[in-house]
């Protein structure tokens, strides 16, 4: 018993740390294998998850104890894999094939974020003409109201270099969240999609919006915001 106690101690200072850095740098948590039990609520409270498809989950209590208490048989991918969390429950933010990739793509998100909350924004060498004129942008909005065109489309051709890293893609597709750079500095993305439920917002994109506005809001990320009414 007395194991078990200094065991649920070590897992309350683990989560204080998070709670206390939360705000004050970005946390980011890679999950490339199971992560069950008490080892799940700490990545939970980071900032972003990355998970690995098919290798990866996340869950409290594992698919033999649901088996045991529910007598419902489920597998390890059904109650807690790479899917089940970036598309419904949104507890993780982009899932991807390969160890490597998710590290490849964790380094790229490093970059768009300061280290700190009192850290100025990143600032990258860009090449894009801040004058450019981009043409196809006169047709991108269909001249009848009811008909969805891409969102993503403008972000890409607005954003230096077309490079946006959009999080939580697979969950409330009505709303766009991500970052990218305009003039070398980076700015967090947030656009209604009229490609999905005609760009209006639900709870899932409202709480996936929040969220990701709240972050920016912690580390002084502008926000440039896409309204298509």
């Amino acid at each position: 018993i007395q194991e078990g106690v200094n065991a649920l101690g070590g897992y309350g200072e683990v989560f204080q740390r998070n709670v206390l850095a939360s705000g004050v740098i970005p946390q980011i948590s890679v999950i490339m294998g199971p992560c069950a039990g008490g080892d799940v609520y700490s990545p939970a409270m980071t900032d972003f998850i990355f998970m690995v498809r098919g290798t990866s989950y996340m869950f409290v209590t594992g698919p033999d104890v649901v088996k045991t208490v529910t007598n419902e048989t489920v597998t390890a991918e059904e109650l807690g894999g790479a899917s089940v969390h970036t598309t419904k429950s949104s507890i993780a933010d982009k899932a991807y094939d390969n160890d490597v990739e998710a590290l490849l793509q964790m380094r790229r998100l490093i970059d768009f974020l300061p280290s700190s909350n009192t850290s100025p924004i990143p600032e990258m060498p860009q090449f894009d003409d801040p004058e450019r004129t981009d043409m196809s942008l006169d047709t991108l909005i269909p001249a009848n109201p009811n008909q969805p065109y891409d969102m993503k489309e403008l972000i890409v051709k607005m954003v230096d270099e077309g490079d946006f890293f959009e999080i939580q893609e697979a969950h409330g597709k009505n709303i766009v969240t991500g970052f990218a750079r305009i003039g070398g500095r980076t700015v967090g993305i947030v656009a209604n999609q009229p490609m999905v439920l005609a760009g209006t917002l639900d709870s899932d994109a409202g709480r996936k919006g929040a969220r990701f506005v709240r972050f920016c809001d912690c580390f002084n990320i502008p926000i440039v915001t896409l309204v298509d009414v």
